[in-house]
């Protein structure tokens, strides 16, 4: 079927460039151009064409709609997953628990770390002390484990209860989510303050036990080098031509604890390995101290062996000249006066004999290089020599008295009454009447005194027992002299 052409489209308004004339515009401007001489020509279309392409376009947008919602529905929801577009009361409560989430995780996360921390200190503590202290914080700790591994069950058991990122979470479920989220939250905080109080109390316990773990690496470094300083000495010691066994067995015996000190303080402990530690400080010390000295002792023992050995021969001398003595005893005093020294003679001699056999052996250990037993033997003899110098002395100083005193008492006498008098004196300083406490023993020292010298009368009097009796005199005031100046420093009346 043929199409009848249609009529050429005229437009019947005013072309876009070239403004319409006025009514009133001059008659000397052009006149108005026919309406084909102003547009172009256009081709005509027929109308049912042009019916066609609108269509066309219209059925076109249609289908671009849903593509252009496609595209762009994915970019609106990027950063929420696929929750709608528009709040409301359940992206409130979405919101405010997942606000209680992140602080619930927050304390857990405080909570865990506080934990982890405290777990240094009672390792710590646990490593050093043993005391019962230590042990109830450790009791103490394991309770407070138990209740954070409940809270914490606690917690994840919330967590994992409520999705908070379904699309179809509703405003009630939320709430529950935020209610239970919040309440574990609060929860671990409140474990939290236990752990922080815990914690403070541990201050003591834990600063002496970080202060001897402080000791620790400074110890086991002092105990090595001081068995190397004591090696070293016993080295030096032995290339001068001194032998030093009992040294080296001393030393050697150490050995042992160095094992156990490398092993370290994880194995023996911590107080066990400063004890340890400090314990071979010691004897490396003295053992290095002694084989420093060990020269200087040699020639201190060889001096030593010259010296006691030149006194037992003088005291050799001096013992056979205590029977003279003793026979003058008993030809110019009586019995009393010279009895108890018949026996210094022969214990004389065999003391001096003794000393000179241990002065042997002395010696030989010398010459061994036994130190020990050098210096033992030598103490001995040294022992046996004072013994029979004071039995010797005595003998001559008994001679010495007895003849002072049978020559002229009245020296001996007067020592005695003046001793009395000054003790008389000091007991009536500031009162009127003497202490009977004070007053009676020295009463006593004066009847004491006379009979004593009353004994001196007669055809032989016992010099010696004269002697011993002012002497026990004298000793008696003393002690009286001494109880009174004690009473009056401490304010007794």
């Amino acid at each position: 079927m043929t199409a009848t052409p249609a009529e050429p489209y005229t437009p019947m308004v005013p072309s876009a460039r070239q403004p319409q004339a006025s009514a009133q515009q001059p008659h000397s401007r052009a006149p108005r151009q026919p309406a084909d001489a102003r547009a172009p020509h256009r081709p005509t279309v027929p109308r049912t064409r042009r019916s066609h392409r609108s269509a066309g376009r219209d059925l076109a947008v249609l289908l671009a709609v849903p593509l252009l919602t496609a595209l762009v529905l994915p970019v609106a929801f990027a950063g929420g997953g696929t929750r709608r577009w528009f709040g409301g009361r359940a992206e409130s409560q979405r919101a405010e628990a997942q606000a209680a989430k992140d602080a619930a995780a927050a304390a857990f996360y405080e909570l865990d770390t506080a934990q982890r921390d405290l777990r240094i200190s009672i390792e710590t503590i646990t490593a050093v002390d043993e005391s019962p202290a230590a042990r109830q914080a450790v009791s103490a700790f394991e309770a407070l484990g138990r209740r954070i591994d409940e809270v914490s069950h606690q917690y994840i058991d919330a967590v994992d209860a409520h999705d908070l990122d379904r699309d179809d979470l509703e405003a009630a479920a939320a709430s529950r989510a935020r209610t239970e989220l919040t309440k574990a939250k609060d929860e671990l905080g409140r474990v939290k303050q236990e752990l922080d109080r815990f914690a403070q109390g541990l201050g003591p316990l834990l600063g002496t036990a970080e202060t001897q773990l402080a000791r620790l690496v400074p110890a086991v470094e002092r105990a090595r080098q001081g068995l190397l300083a004591a090696s070293n000495a016993l080295d030096a010691v032995r290339g001068s031509g001194l032998k030093a066994d009992d040294l080296a067995a001393r030393l050697a015996a150490l050995a042992p604890e160095l094992t156990k000190l490398n092993q370290g303080a994880g194995q023996h402990g911590v107080r066990e390995t400063l004890e340890r530690a400090d314990r071979v400080v010691r004897e490396a010390e003295v053992v290095r101290a002694e084989a420093e000295r060990l020269p200087e002792k040699a020639a201190e023992i060889d001096h030593r062996l010259v010296s006691l050995r030149t006194r037992a021969e003088a005291l050799g001398t001096r013992a056979e000249q205590v029977p003279q003595v003793l026979s003058e005893l008993r030809r110019r005093f009586v019995a009393a006066c010279w009895q108890d020294l018949q026996q210094v003679p022969d214990q004389a001699a065999r003391d001096v004999e003794q000393a000179q056999q241990k002065l042997r052996e002395a010696r030989a250990a010398r010459d061994a290089q036994r130190w020990p037993d050098a210096t033992s033997l030598l103490s001995t003899v040294r022992a046996l020599l004072n013994h029979t110098d004071e039995a010797v002395s005595a003998a001559g100083d008994r001679l010495r008295r007895l003849n002072a005193v049978q020559k002229d008492s009245s020296e001996e006498i007067d020592r005695t009454r003046f001793a009395i008098r000054d003790a008389q004196r000091l007991a009536m300083a500031g009162r009127s009447t003497p202490d009977p406490r004070h007053a009676r023993p020295l009463d006593d020292s004066v009847a004491r005194l006379e009979r004593a010298i009353a004994t001196l009368e007669g055809r032989h009097p016992d010099y010696w027992h004269f002697l011993t009796e002012t002497e026990a005199v004298r000793q008696n005031v003393a002690r009286v002299v001494d109880q009174i100046r004690k009473e009056r420093g401490a304010g007794a009346v």
